[in-house]
């Protein structure tokens, strides 16, 4: 089954989109959509860093997705707002990163297939890290929900539960740099935060629990992956923005369905939260 290219595609998309569902109510909630752009922007220079030392460029962009997200969360709130943070690290390291790609000699990269995605060449051993990836970040948001929800919702009730908010505030944004080093593969650096932010856009006007939104989440991130590769197969268009397409339809739909039944979804309590990025 695994030996057809499509096949590979369809399960390597769903299992990005599943892991970026849930995680993406967090990024909903807590306003971090430029964290998870400024991560994906900075992880070019992990694949450039790896295409220099001949090692694994999953290894590369996930090291510097890491490294982004460990700096962010150290230096954030020490005289620089966040966002400005950001916007420095993630331009600097894009720029850093396509310099070092010009002094590369004999090596041949296609920078489209890092913006935008490569996902119809997904081979068995990329499925592998993904699928490892994805079921590594459900994990991780399954034992800290609690916990993270606590601390997104109410950091001083999460400091009177003995919950430390800045560490899972730390747990949480490394969970983003897997997520952003497992889904560059599938629809590129430029279309990352698009998945982390429509589907639980999305399923933020339906769910009526965050335990709800998360699961629709999933659900709407994995519909849109498959509906968008098999668009992209008979239309002949890009697979990573035919996705992002097909979730973009399926949020303006769920919209629609709100207004015609008024009443549902989560409203802006969970959107109103401490937004430390």
């Amino acid at each position: 089954m695994l030996d057809d290219f499509f096949t590979r595609a369809t399960l390597a998309g769903f299992g990005a989109a599943v892991a970026a569902g849930p995680l993406g109510c967090f990024v909903v909630w807590r306003r971090m959509a430029y964290f998870g752009a400024a991560t994906a922007h900075a992880s070019i220079l992990g694949g450039a860093l790896a295409l220099a030392l001949q090692t694994s460029v999953f290894l590369g962009v996930l090291s510097v997705a890491l490294l982004m997200a460990v700096t962010v969360s150290g230096l954030s709130g020490r005289g620089v707002a966040t966002d400005t943070l950001l916007g420095v690290m993630a331009h600097s390291a894009l720029a850093i990163a396509l310099v070092a790609v010009s002094f590369l000699s004999g090596v041949r990269i296609d920078l489209m297939a890092y913006l935008f995605g490569d996902i119809l060449a997904v081979g068995k051993t990329d499925l592998a890290i993904i699928w490892g990836g994805a079921v590594t970040v459900l994990a991780l948001l399954a034992w800290r929900w609690s916990a993270l929800l606590t601390a997104t919702l109410n950091p001083d009730l999460a400091y009177a539960s003995g919950i430390n908010p800045q560490r899972e505030q730390q747990i949480l944004t490394l969970t983003l740099a897997l997520v952003v080093a497992v889904a560059i593969k599938v629809v590129g650096v430029l279309l990352i935060a698009a998945m982390l932010l429509i589907p639980a856009a999305a399923a933020r006007t339906l769910a009526r629990t965050p335990e709800q939104m998360a699961m629709m989440a999933a659900v709407i991130g994995g519909v849109s992956a498959v509906v968008g590769l098999r668009a992209a197969l008979v239309f002949d268009t890009p697979a990573g923005p035919s996705i992002v397409c097909v979730a973009a339809f399926l949020f303006v739909a769920a919209n629609l369905g709100k207004r015609l039944a008024p009443g549902t979804g989560l409203g802006t309590g969970l959107g109103t939260g401490p937004g430390q990025h």
